[in-house]
């Protein structure tokens, strides 16, 4: 399957139909499961690329349902309302690698919103310069990094794949 699957009105694409008919199965299957739906407004180059997609205050975060697509038109439902939403776009855009849907509004040209699952947050651990020991352990690598001022150590389990490729990095 293609990274990016585009649907754009008026487009004389030949595949035009099949990627709206593709982005409509998608769709559908974000039935009960929770997603994220944040809006920016694209800016002045209209690079979208330029965006900042960090969570920021108005974003949502939903379980969405009833989503379908009929002719052009996008509809959905939030959680606990019988008010069915809709927005029809002038273009979609599926990147199924990253499994984010971008929706350009008809109604608002200098808008896009991105729909898609909500990400892993990871805790960010700081080391400055820390202590470094390695050992072997059967067919694992251990490698412990220590940093005595923050009284942190973390010890990293290394298959001899993952020491191959992180000595690789090192050489390059």
């Amino acid at each position: 399957m293609q990274p990016k699957i585009i649907w754009q009105m008026g487009s004389s694409n030949p595949d035009n139909t099949n990627n709206l008919d593709t982005i409509r199965q998608w769709w559908s299957t974000l039935a009960g499961k929770e997603i994220s739906w944040r809006q920016r407004l694209i800016p002045p180059s209209g690079d979208v690329s330029e965006l900042d997609w960090e969570p920021q205050r108005f974003d949502e975060l939903f379980v969405v349902s009833s989503p379908q697509i009929r002719g052009i038109t996008l509809y959905w439902r939030k959680p606990n309302s019988q008010d069915e939403r809709s927005t029809t776009p002038h273009k979609l855009e599926l990147d199924t690698r990253r499994q984010q849907f971008y929706i350009y509004p008809q109604s608002q040209k200098n808008l896009v919103i991105q729909v898609g699952f909500p990400e892993i947050v990871y805790q960010k651990i700081e080391l400055k310069n820390p202590e470094i020991e390695y050992r072997q352990s059967d067919e694992k690598g251990i490698i412990t990094l220590r940093d005595i001022q923050q009284q942190l150590e973390i010890k990293v389990a290394l298959s001899p794949e993952k020491i191959a490729q992180l000595k690789q990095l090192f050489q390059s």
